[in-house]
């Protein structure tokens, strides 16, 4: 049993290492294949610099300018509702009403004692002014006229306090009427007609303002500190373009006018604000879209060709030549095109060397010759006229 078990393993050693050498040769021979063969021929082209306006696109947010809760400012039922959820209204309009009768009464009465008051005061002035004539004859005390004007003086300050009841009724009066404060979108109605409302009630229903309207996205703070050393100002005004969610663009360009003080911890982000015109109501509050800022002033950045850029699951990368000449493969990150070009943002810089045409035949680390387009296109040409007589030859 030893014996059989023995034996069947040296068979397996010996398979594995037939099949070592094998492996071993096929490399030998795959190397010295590869040396002899003739280093593939490419172009080679110079890293340049292009002055283009920056841009930056990020994922944005429609914000109402205004969003007002509507509320009751005194107690009472609703008795009435002027306007549909969805409704688009006017500053000043109104919205509901809260039973005015109560407060109509304390206005009214407010007023009556005006007018008491009023008629009180001309009475007694009338009796002042009798009263200095007999005081210059001394027909009356003097002690009796300072009397009458003392009281004289305290209607005035009556009808005064009284006036000042009345404004203030006919100012809580105002009340029963709820209106809107701003021009906008209503909202959904949380309170409706019958029910009692106090002040702290809550929200009888919200007005998000719509024109113009407000559109927040974050910017990289890298980012950000690129675009304020390209405008020599941080705090300038620069021109947003907005698309819907369709890829569409927005009729309206916007205006960034305003960014956040602070960088955001969590996502290294500064919040960006622009102003859009939206007479159609066509950005509803909420509504998620992709902003592109533009910066106000050009600046040179580098760019490579589109057809020397290729792409794997790491990212796009070109190949550079390092001192010896050799194409090395460098990973670059792009921010957009600009025509024929990528533009880089980091792993090439100008005067950098990348190889643009001959990509599929070379090997990194390995030796290339370098030709010029004209040399190539006269050399792509002639492979293709070879291969249509190997074509012809079949037929």
């Amino acid at each position: 049993m030893k014996k059989t078990i023995i034996i069947i393993l040296s068979l397996i050693i010996g398979a594995i290492l037939f099949r070592y050498g094998i492996t071993v040769y096929n490399n030998i021979k795959s190397g010295k294949a590869l040396k002899n063969r003739p280093a593939p021929q490419v172009v080679v082209d110079t890293v340049q610099e292009r002055s283009i306006i920056r841009t930056y696109e990020a994922p944005a947010r429609v914000v109402s300018k205004y969003r007002v809760d509507v509320l009751a400012r005194i107690s009472g039922y609703l008795t009435k509702s002027y306007f549909k959820e969805g409704d688009y209204v006017k500053a000043g309009q109104t919205l509901f009403q809260i039973e005015p009768t109560e407060f109509s009464n304390a206005a009214k009465m407010a007023k009556a004692n005006v007018a008491n008051l009023k008629a009180q005061l001309a009475y007694a002035e009338k009796q002042l002014a009798r009263a200095e004539e007999l005081v210059k004859k001394d027909y009356i005390a003097k002690s009796q006229y300072d009397q009458m004007l003392s009281q004289r003086d305290s209607l005035r300050a009556q009808v005064a306090s009284a006036e000042a009841s009345y404004n203030d009724s006919q100012r809580i009066m105002g009340y029963t009427m709820v209106k809107s404060p701003v021009d906008g979108r209503v909202g959904i109605i949380n309170v409706t007609v019958g029910n009692y409302v106090t002040p702290s009630s809550g929200a009888l229903t919200t007005i998000n303002s719509m024109n113009p309207i407000y559109v927040t996205f974050p910017l990289d703070s890298s980012d950000y500190a690129i675009l304020a050393n390209s405008d020599g100002d941080a705090n300038s005004n620069r021109k947003v373009e907005l698309y819907l969610s369709n890829g569409e663009k927005y009729k309206f360009d916007g205006v960034q006018d305003f960014q956040d003080n602070k960088v955001d911890q969590s996502t290294g982000t500064i919040t960006m604000r622009a102003t859009f015109e939206n007479p159609n109501n066509a950005l509803i509050q909420g509504e998620f879209l992709t902003a592109k800022l533009y910066a106000n002033k050009p600046s040179n950045v580098p760019v490579v060709p589109l057809v020397a850029v290729q792409e794997n699951q790491a990212g796009k990368y070109v190949y550079k030549l390092d001192e010896n000449d050799l194409p090395q493969l460098t990973y670059i990150k792009t921010k957009g095109q600009n025509g024929d070009t990528w533009i880089v943002e980091d792993g090439v810089k100008k005067g950098d060397r990348i190889v643009t045409n001959g990509l599929q035949k070379l090997t990194p680390g390995r030796p290339v010759t370098i030709i010029s387009q004209e040399e190539m296109k006269k050399l792509e040409a002639e492979e293709k006229a070879a291969e249509q007589n190997v074509d012809k030859d079949k037929k």
